[in-house]
């Protein structure tokens, strides 16, 4: 039998944590809350979470540090609730390491759909025989399917689990072009839900950690008006 997932829920409004609580749990989930920055470190050091629903704004720090902590222990998927909508919040959410992002208020059965489509795509990908190489080589770039692992020149890389998944997806499809809407349903498996937004900071992050020159990319290609491609020169 498979083990109940663990869901760490960082919010300090108590009735918006506790409705989170009830919903998942009553949905298959273990869930457990925190309401401060400092508390959801402990939890999460104690529980060894696989999704962390995380409250930018708390009374002892800002959600977007604490993101950045968690992000530097562990690669678990994190996704961010915040009250301010705008596009600066996302991109900051975002580029310190979040996986997904809502804006408040948000609908119950959309966040089970974004959770329970994360976890359907990790255990297909664990599953499933791969027919893909386990090693891609471009030049400098090595792309490990196996390991999670990427060098340039010699020297590994540093990616979250969704920045491997969307590099490897585009490398695998060399020279295919897909739209945001396709990586967000390949990679982030919901399309109907999520903000292509995602896909343009992904992009970005790994332009910066893969490209000599991010500004003028030899991997990963806009295709303007149509989304991106993976190409080498």
């Amino acid at each position: 039998m498979n083990r109940q997932k663990k869901i760490v829920i960082i919010e300090d409004e108590k009735d918006i944590s506790r409705i989170l609580r009830d919903y998942l749990t009553k949905n298959n989930y273990e869930a457990a809350i925190a309401g401060t920055g400092q508390d959801g470190l402990k939890i999460i050091d104690l529980l060894q979470p696989d999704f962390i629903i995380l409250d930018i704004m708390l009374p002892d720090m800002d959600g977007i540090d604490l993101c950045r902590e968690i992000r530097e222990r562990s690669n678990v998927p994190i996704l961010i609730l915040s009250a301010r909508g705008s596009d600066t919040d996302k991109v900051l959410g975002l580029g310190f390491g979040a996986d997904d992002y809502m804006t408040k208020p948000f609908s119950l059965s959309e966040l089970l759909a974004r959770i329970n489509a994360h976890f359907r795509r990790y255990d297909s990908m664990a599953s499933a025989p791969s027919l893909d190489p386990d090693t891609l080589r471009f030049g400098r770039l090595a792309i490990d399917k196996k390991a999670y692992k990427v060098t340039v020149d010699g020297e590994e890389v540093s990616l979250s689990a969704k920045e491997f998944e969307l590099l490897y997806h585009l490398a695998s499809h060399k020279n295919q072009v897909f739209t945001k809407a396709q990586l967000l349903d390949a990679i982030w498996g919901y399309a109907n839900y999520g903000d292509e937004n995602t896909v343009t900071v992904y992009i970005r992050r790994l332009r910066e950690k893969l490209e000599a020159d991010p500004s003028s990319p030899v991997y990963l290609k806009t295709v303007w008006g149509v989304g991106y491609k993976f190409s080498v020169n």
